[in-house]
């Protein structure tokens, strides 16, 4: 895309990024997690809290396609036969409820399971990659960093769920490797309001240690100078 310096509100302070340089990626939005009845429900968490997030994504999502930003999802699930599942993950959680048991949509965090996709809402498109990962980072054993290295990408809005655990590792992953990162706080959730809370200030505390926190209002209207 044709390259254009933005200026976007947020904090700690203002972020200026190039938007031939900038990638938009899209955490683990995925039907276990976020929709009713799925795995996440199941194990006795609010799901609306999570789907608070899905209509700002969508606004999001169609403003950067619009505008020719790279965009990339992920999913967290493994193998089906748990080779890439260390024992020290797969035996954590309800003894009957854990990863490769039986859910309500398949087997749990497995992929090719009903549950393992990701929402209609958000569904991606061909020109967008999927990242398939196996841990809570987007970068651990995927090919997410020779993706975006090839891409030239420097700035990523970070997007997803859950915002203490996959999002906050995945930004901190990011900063390590060098990328600027603002996390939308609205499309971004937890299943636990105060951690979603506390998450974010982490991120752009002592001046943006890990990132920016902005929301999706304020990247769009910078992205329509």
């Amino acid at each position: 895309m044709r390259s254009k310096q933005v200026t976007v509100d947020a904090e700690p302070s203002p972020l200026s990024f190039d938007t031939a340089t900038t990638a938009a990626i899209f955490i683990d939005m995925q039907r276990d997690f976020l929709e009713p009845g799925g795995f996440g429900e199941a194990l006795g968490n609010d799901v609306s809290h999570l789907r608070a997030a899905i209509e700002p994504c969508q606004r999001l999502l169609s403003g950067l396609r619009e505008r020719g930003i790279f965009v990339l999802h992920t999913r967290e699930g493994h193998r089906p036969d748990l080779s890439d599942a260390p024992s020290a993950k797969v035996l954590r959680g309800a003894p009957k409820a854990r990863i490769g048991d039986v859910g309500p949509m398949g087997r749990i965090l497995i992929r090719g399971e009903p549950g393992h996709d990701l929402i209609p809402e958000l569904a991606p498109r061909p020109s967008e990659p999927v990242i398939d990962k196996p841990g809570k980072g987007a970068f651990y054993a995927t090919d997410l960093g020779p993706i975006l290295a090839h891409r030239g990408i420097k700035t990523l809005i970070v997007c997803g769920v859950t915002t203490e655990v996959c999002v906050h590792t995945t930004v901190r992953e990011a900063n390590d490797r060098g990328f600027v990162c603002v996390v939308p706080s609205d499309c971004t959730a937890s299943y636990f309001p105060e951690f979603k809370e506390v998450a974010l200030r982490m991120v752009s505390a002592q001046g943006g240690i890990f990132g920016w926190v902005s929301d999706s209002a304020r990247i769009l209207r910078a992205l329509e100078v």
